[in-house]
Order: C-alpha cells, then structure tokens, then sequence
C-alpha cells in the first residue's frame, strides 16, 4: 500500500488535502489502456481531434467557477488563478486553428524527375507530462494541448504540492467519450514519476535541476525523446541610456508576478553606475506600494509562498545575503501570517555573485542590484550562471539592445520589457495565448525542442517520408558493364 501524502494550503499552513499514490500495477494498466485508445484517437482525424477538443473547451467554460476555486486553494492567490483558466481556453482554441496548418501532409519533387516524397509524421503513442507547481493549470496546457491535437494520448503528473484543480479538470471531459480514454491525470510522489517517465514513448518535464537530470538520465536508457525545463537565474541589464521610470516599473512586475514564482522571473539586476542611485530609489518607491494578499484575496497583489521547501531556501538565501553585508531597502524576510509563508517585495543592494540569492534560484519577490560599469561587465555577470532560461535587455538604442542580447546566454531575451516569454496577450481578440516565438534553454535550464511556437506541437510527430516513383527509371550502368 502506497503512503499517503498531506497537502498543505498555502494561505492557512492546514493540511487539508490527501494524495494517495497509484499502485505501479494499476499504473501500468492504466497506460495499455491509453495506448488502446490512441489508435481510435488518431484514427478520428484532425477535424475529429478538434472536434473533442471544443467539446472540452465548452465543458472548461462551464466549469470555470469550480476550476478557478480549485487553483485559489491550490496555490492562494486570485488573480493568476483566474489568468490560467482563461489561458487554458484560449489555447484550445489557438491549438484548433494551428493544427491544419501544421499537420499538412506535402508532397515534392526531388533532383531524380521520376522520383517524388511525401513528407508526413506519426504521433508518439504516449506522452507523459510532469508539471511544476508554480502554474498547475498552464503547466499542463503547455504541453498536453499540442500533444493531444497531434494525436498523442497523454498522461500528467501534476505536482503533489497542488493537486487540487486535477478532480474538477478530470470532470470537464468525463463526459467527452473520444477524449477520456486518451487523457490522464495521476496523483502520486517521485516513485509515481519514475513510473511515468519508465513507461511513456516521449517524457515532458518542467521543475527544478536535480529531478530534471534523473528524468533525463532515465529517458537516456529508455530510448525516448525528452523536452525538460529547469527554470532558471533571470537576470536584467540596464544600460546608461535606459528610460529609468520604464525599466523600474517593468522589472519589478516580472520580479513579483505570481510572487516571483515563475520560471522565467527575474532574479538578479544589472545598473549602469551613472544610473545605480535613482534606479534603486525608483525601485524600491514602487515596491513599497505592492501588498501581499492577506487578510482576504483582494487585499494586495502578492499571494503566498506556495513550496514550503522553497520558503526555507528563500530564507537561508536572505540570511546569507545579509550575513555577508546586503543592504535590505524593503522586505526582506518570509512571514508566518496565520499560518501562511509571505515575502513582500524586497530590493537589495551590495550583494555580489558572491551570494547565494544571485547565483541560485530563488523564486520569491526578491530584487537583488548590483552596479556595472559598462555593457561588458554586465553580460559578464549575467552569463555567471549555470542556468541560461530567460533576461532583460533595458536600453534606449535598439542596435545596443540586440548588441548585448547577441552575447547573453538565454532562450529568450526582453528589450525594455521584462518576462515576456510568460504571456502574450492579444488585445484586440482578449486572448491570452503562450508566445509564438521559439526558445531553446541554455544549459542548465533545459533540453529538448521549444516548448513555444510551431515547434511545441511538431515535436510530438516523428517525421516520416514516402518515396514514390512515378516512371521506369533506366537501368544504372552497371547492368550493362
């Protein structure tokens, strides 16, 4: 018998939630089934696959209030609870409209005029999707949308810290015949992972480095393709020339967005000397106005340390900091409120790459800044990093900006924005959608194809070419040595 797991809420500290791990047998049958039910799956065509998929998305609208509820007790806060539903539903949809393009079969010509290809792919049977717990709910849309429209079925292991929204999901296609024989969702621990990750055809992985390398390393021996995401150390850089009130208004949004719990945060800031004083000031006047979001949901901006590891890594991180002569202009410390771990946003100077808390991930509303002296210390200190995932480029010249973007080592890159990559909202549809643009890790924050743009749903098809010959091709030279 698999031991329980107790589930923590993160506004009240109660643990009010149990996880049971699945049996590995029970586990194992669970994933014939989902091979059985790919090949009905696949069989039904793209215009079928759609099909299923707007069934869903209707059913997801009309349980939006109960979904919605599941992720506040998940994670504690409002408005990001309320952004992933919306995200989920509108990438349904940008799924739907992408696919025929996408999984267009072509056929062309070759150098040999007798001979033509076909060009055409076949969807891995099972895709196994292991999510983080920063955002439960876009974590899974990430990668199981794209998979399913390929005609991949798919099982997910949500993170074990919050497992709350997976039962009202589960509901929103219980009744969708075609889709529920192809979608999974299991609750469990490491082991339940290892199981996942022993049993699927193509492994999707988004957490932190070390659990990241043991589902690579496991991926490795069993053949199978593997796209892992491990975060990262996001820095900013901000040059002589940048427009101060912008930059400082920018990065502290990408700093505290869902309270710095994002992978793509940023983490460590680079200032020009010239501009070092009036930047921080800047900085930290603006920090003061932000509130965390207790007694009620609606009292500040900020919700609460969702990991309670994590609370205890931000706080070794801030005593490190100081120990070793950081100066603390506000926050600066985690907070037990009625049972709930809190960071309100905290700016520092005098730290160096010295310090944990520039070096190692964090993922709180912390702002460690530092002064450079020019461009090339900057790029210097941003790429002292073992991880290459996300930055922010500040700066009034477009040509300087992509300058130092050339030589920073990241997947994806913001010019006088900050954390880009998390969101890309189109305004004149009301949309929110994953962004179009394509991004590799760099080292240590990941492998495998983009998660984003055309890539994310292409690389679940292994490509396959016919070759068709369509006249008599005279006979080589040798038959007639």
């Amino acid at each position: 018998m698999s031991k329980s797991i107790d589930i923590r809420n993160p506004r009240s500290g109660k643990y009010d939630y149990v996880v049971i791990p699945p049996p590995q047998k029970l586990l194992l049958q669970q994933f014939q089934r989902l091979r059985r039910a790919q090949l009905r799956w696949l069989a039904l065509g793209l215009e079928g696959r759609i099909e299923a998929l707007q069934s869903w998305k209707q059913s997801i609208v009309k349980a939006r209030e109960k979904l919605t509820e599941a992720l506040i007790v998940d994670t504690g806060r409002l408005a990001m609870s309320i952004f992933e539903v919306d995200s989920f539903i509108s990438n349904i949809d940008r799924w739907c409209i992408l696919a025929p393009r996408l999984l267009r079969e072509n056929e062309f010509d070759t150098p040999i005029s007798q001979i033509k290809f076909q060009q055409t792919a076949v969807p891995y049977p099972l895709v196994g999707v292991i999510t983080p717990w920063d955002f439960p709910l876009l974590q899974v849309a990430i990668d199981t949308l794209p998979a399913l429209i390929s005609g991949c079925a798919v099982v997910v292991k949500p993170s074990e810290i919050t497992p709350r929204f997976i039962a009202p999901l589960m509901t929103t296609f219980a009744n969708i015949p075609q889709l529920k024989d192809v979608l999974a969702f299991v609750e469990g621990d490491a082991d339940t992972e290892v199981t996942v990750v022993e049993s699927v055809d193509f492994i999707c992985f988004t957490g932190n480095l070390e659990t990241g390398r043991a589902v690579a390393e496991i991926a490795a021996q069993q053949f199978i393709p593997a796209c892992v995401e491990l975060g990262g150390k996001n820095p900013a850089i901000v040059l002589e020339s940048a427009n101060i009130d912008l930059a400082t208004s920018a990065i502290l949004w990408g700093a505290v967005v869902n309270s710095g719990q994002s992978a793509h945060a940023i983490e460590r800031i680079y200032v020009a000397e010239s501009i070092f004083e009036d930047f921080y000031h800047q900085l930290v006047a603006k920090a003061h106005r932000l509130q965390i979001a207790h007694p009620t949901l609606e009292s500040g901006e900020l919700g609460p340390i969702i990991s309670v590891p994590q609370a205890a890594i931000i706080r070794e991180q801030l005593q490190q900091a100081k120990e070793n002569g950081a100066v603390v202009h506000c926050g600066g410390e985690v907070e037990n409120i009625n049972g709930g771990l809190w960071c309100r946003p905290t700016v520092l100077t005098a730290v160096d790459n010295s310090m944990s808390i520039m070096t190692e991930r964090t993922l709180a509303p912390i702002m460690p800044v530092m002064a450079v002296t020019n461009s090339e210390e900057a790029v210097n200190l941003a790429n002292d990093s073992i991880y290459g995932l996300s930055a922010a480029i500040f700066t009034e010249s477009e040509a300087e900006a992509e300058a130092v973007a050339e030589k920073v080592q990241a997947g994806n890159i913001s010019i006088n924005d900050a954390s880009l990559a998390i969101l890309q909202i189109a305004a004149s549809q009301g949309t929110i959608t994953l962004p179009e643009g394509e991004q590799n890790a760099f080292k240590f924050s990941g492998i495998g194809n983009s998660r984003t743009g055309i890539t994310a749903l292409t690389r679940f098809l292994r490509k396959k070419t016919l070759y068709k010959k369509n006249k008599p091709i005279p006979d080589s030279w040798w038959f007639n040595s």
